[in-house]
């Protein structure tokens, strides 16, 4: 495993997780849509910001609209692991509550790491490029 792929990683984490709630604090606060329209949007922008962040800066490979359209897996293994972890640690370890969700997504992070690695990496490059 690569460290700086990992750092890189984290990087593109931490900043599309302040992406997205900048954009969600926009638009529910300032433009006042509501909390489920600005929560979808903000999402799917994040999304396809965290597909191109990791594309070109955390694994330097090239999008292809295959890789677009296989990329929310890593959302969907992230919000799996991320789930099971806050049941483990607080139901069944009652753990506080208030930490198990943040100690599930630090859990949730290498198993994202692996499904977006394997996606825009591994796979040979076949389809058209973004």
């Amino acid at each position: 495993m690569d460290k700086r792929q990992v750092i890189r990683f984290i990087i593109v984490g931490v900043v599309n997780t302040v992406h997205f709630n900048l954009l969600y604090l926009i638009m529910y606060r300032f433009f006042s849509w509501g909390y489920y329209v600005s929560f979808l949007l903000a999402f799917v922008i994040s999304m396809v910001g965290s597909f191109f962040m990791n594309s070109f800066y955390t694994y330097r490979v090239k999008p292809t609209w295959k890789k677009f359209i296989q990329f929310p897996m890593t959302n969907a293994v992230n919000f799996v692991v991320t789930t099971i972890g806050v049941y483990v640690l607080g139901d069944l370890l009652d753990w506080n509550k208030t930490i198990s969700p943040f100690i599930a997504s630090l859990i949730a992070i290498p198993f994202t790491f692996i499904i977006s690695k394997k996606i825009l990496v591994t796979e040979p490059d076949k389809g058209g490029r973004l």
